[in-house]
């Protein structure tokens, strides 16, 4: 004769919600992550635009070698993940300038730029975005939360990788020439400021309910 009876689940194993619901908590390893043929041969972008909203950031990565301009990678980041991304990619041009020297940045044609040297104003997104083509299975974009950045003296090697169970999986891999990596590094550092601007601000106060009519 035996006894049945439901035990104890052990410690650090999956723990029951109710109903056939489990929850567990897990890691994984970059580097373990599996590379789809599809995405590894990466695409290689002469931009990005990055934009934030209450959520999430995105980062379109742009390619304008020839026309029409496009993006060739859309990746959404959360919004934990953006700081250290680009911790990771300050430390990655620290370490650039340690063993190549300054990294080269992208000439202003002259007469382009703004009084002062400045480079020219960027356009409205709405114009920009009216001038790039953007593919519909694109639109939802490449969910990741974990970076890895290499690079060697020519270019950047940016694997954006989604680390879910049971394996983790490089949702894209993207290339940038070397001196398009610190306009990215420019604009993640704005679109982070603005972000954490836009989390100070005085919330608006409520509307005064109406006024009771007299008796």
């Amino acid at each position: 004769m035996s006894n049945e009876g439901h035990s104890d689940p052990p410690p650090g194993g999956p723990q029951p919600v109710g109903g056939n619901t489990y929850h567990q908590e897990v890691q994984h390893t970059p580097a373990t992550a599996r590379v789809p043929d599809a995405v590894g041969r990466g695409v290689f972008a002469t931009g990005a635009i990055v934009m934030h909203g209450a959520h999430d950031f995105l980062i379109d990565f742009i390619q304008s070698l020839a026309p029409p301009r496009r993006v060739v990678s859309r990746v959404v980041l959360p919004l934990s993940v953006m700081p250290l991304f680009a911790a990771a990619l300050e430390d990655n041009l620290g370490k650039y300038a340690q063993n190549f020297g300054a990294p080269p940045k992208m000439p202003v044609p002259p007469g382009a730029g703004q009084p002062g040297g400045q480079p020219p104003a960027p356009p409205p997104i709405t114009d920009v975005y009216e001038q790039l083509k953007l593919p519909d299975e694109m639109l939802a974009g490449s969910y990741a939360n974990t970076v890895v950045i290499s690079h060697t003296p020519a270019e950047f090697c940016f694997d954006f990788i989604c680390s879910f169970y049971p394996r983790s999986v490089v949702s894209s891999r993207v290339y940038l020439a070397t001196p398009h990596v610190s306009e990215l590094f420019e604009s993640l550092k704005r679109s982070l400021e603005q972000y954490r601007q836009r989390l100070h601000q005085p919330r608006p106060a409520p509307p005064s309910p109406p006024p009771e009519p007299e008796g």
